[in-house]
């Protein structure tokens, strides 16, 4: 059969597609199919899962996404990532739409410190799908498929391995089920070199009746053995292999030894049926001999096999306990690389802050500038040379000089000229431009020059006022005295 590779490459050949170009890299280009979703973060179920070596916390779990419109035109939305969306060095709002074109520029994240770009920045492209397809991305489901069979080969890995070597625990464990099972097999006798077949029922009632017994004690203990050995498959996964070796090896050896003790208890059965049946009466205190022995072997037994369990125990009770260490190392590993990772973030967090704030600096210092600037123009430039305030209700005389309405009109009673140039005054304009002017810049000033103001406009008005009334009380006693 063909490369898989090849026959995706030769079914789309001659195809333009979209795709997200990594900048500076020929790999992990993101695929943008005509008519699927694409969606990118570090969390599962997405189409692109991006984890990033640096950082991992920079990207969120569901960053971005990316589909196509009815029209067909391809769009990019922000997820309420925390570390946002840009699109050509402008930071897109969450959950808003954004079209994008050939030739854009898509950055996920923001640059840590000391870093000029961020760790993913890509740049949006068509090109011909030979070109395209070696540079791309695997996608999520692929590389799930991928892990599980290497889990896979993993496990059958492990399980060759346990079961390889001499006298293994499963191999020993069947044949001590042999053994218990079926006595009336042949068995072969280590120390005499002979072999007896006899049937189990023309054994002694006494004897006979620890056949149970061992069953009973036998399916009992089997199971610790098969129960640890599962254990020190998970611990050796995360732990010291020599160790789980090493414990491997005394259940080995434990478990040839009862092994041992159960085909001597059954040979001296064998023996002891064979004595009473060629031995007449004479010969009883040989057989009790040889039973007192097989009670011992039954003894020795038994202990063996209470050792055994209270091993398998002890045993079981460590490992547990290892896993749980292991389980919080783990843990706090985990958390200390998440401290980290929130470092990074927080400290790239303050950057931003601090330039934001420089920048405030800059635009109030620029301000206060303005603002010094204008208090000098307003104290040289507007301001009334009689009462040394900025004009209220300014007039412009005939030599171009202006005043304040009623300091001109107080001057005007002792002369009749300028008093800058010493001129005759001949006319006074209204010069409505500098009092709107002198009212938009003083909204401006701090609030004391404001109410100072405001309090000297209604001084004017009042004295403007009392001097109105004594000139038509004045005019009034001129008439009175004419008639």
């Amino acid at each position: 059969m063909g490369d898989p590779g090849s026959l995706v490459t030769e079914g789309r050949a001659g195809e333009r597609s979209w795709c997200l170009r990594r900048v500076g890299m020929n790999t992990e280009w993101l695929l943008l199919e005509d008519g699927n979703e694409v969606t990118v973060g570090r969390g599962f179920g997405v189409t692109y899962q991006l984890v990033s070596k640096i950082c991992p916390l920079m990207i969120s779990r569901n960053h971005c996404i990316l589909k196509q419109n009815a029209e067909g035109q391809w769009t990019i939305k922000d997820n309420k990532s925390l570390n946002g969306v840009w699109l050509n060095r402008e930071r897109l709002e969450p959950l808003k739409v954004y079209s994008i074109h050939k030739g854009d520029h898509i950055q996920l994240g923001v640059p840590l410190e000391n870093k000029e770009n961020a760790e993913y920045e890509y740049e949006v492209t068509e090109e011909d799908w030979e070109r395209i397809y070696p540079c791309l991305s695997p996608k999520s489901d692929q590389m799930m498929e991928k892990n599980k069979g290497l889990r896979t080969k993993r496990k059958f890995s492990l399980d060759e391995l346990e079961g390889s070597g001499a006298e293994g625990p499963s191999n020993l464990k069947s044949k001590i089920s042999k053994l218990s099972c079926e006595p009336g097999q042949q068995v072969k006798s280590h120390g005499k070199g002979k072999v007896a077949s006899q049937p189990s029922e023309y054994l002694d009632p006494k004897l006979t009746s620890f056949e149970p017994s061992v069953k009973t004690t036998g399916a009992h203990v089997n199971p610790g053995p098969a129960k640890v050995i599962e254990l020190l498959r998970k611990k050796k996964k995360a732990s010291n292999p020599s160790a789980s070796q090493s414990s491997l090896e005394l259940f080995k050896v434990t478990m040839s030894r009862i092994l041992m003790l159960k085909t001597q208890m059954q040979e001296k059965q064998v023996a002891v049926l064979n004595v009473k049946k060629q031995t007449k009466k004479g010969s009883s205190k040989k057989i009790v001999k040889m039973e007192q022995e097989l009670q011992d072997l039954q003894s020795q037994l038994c202990a063996e096999q209470a050792q055994q369990q209270a091993r398998v125990e002890q045993l079981e009770k460590t490992i547990q306990e290892e896993q749980q260490h292991l389980e919080y190392r783990s843990l706090m590993e985990e958390l200390n690389r998440s401290k980290k990772n929130f470092e990074a973030i927080i400290q790239a967090k303050d950057k931003e802050l601090e330039q934001t704030k420089e920048e405030k600096e800059k635009v109030q210092a620029q301000k206060e500038e303005v603002l010094s600037h204008m208090n000098d123009v307003l104290e040289n430039e507007l301001q009334c040379i009689i009462c040394s305030e900025y004009f209220v209700e300014a007039v412009t005389l005939n030599c171009a000089h202006s005043f304040c309405s009623y300091c001109i009109n107080e001057w005007m009673k002792r002369k009749v000229e300028c008093p800058i140039c010493r001129k005759d005054i001949k006319s006074k304009t209204r010069s409505l431009v500098l009092d709107n002017c002198i009212s938009k810049m003083v909204d401006n000033l701090n609030s004391e020059v404001k109410e100072r103001r405001i309090v000297l406009i209604r001084e004017r008005k009042a004295l403007q006022q009392i001097s109105a009334s004594l000139n038509q009380a004045r005019n009034l006693m001129l008439t009175c005295k004419q008639l």
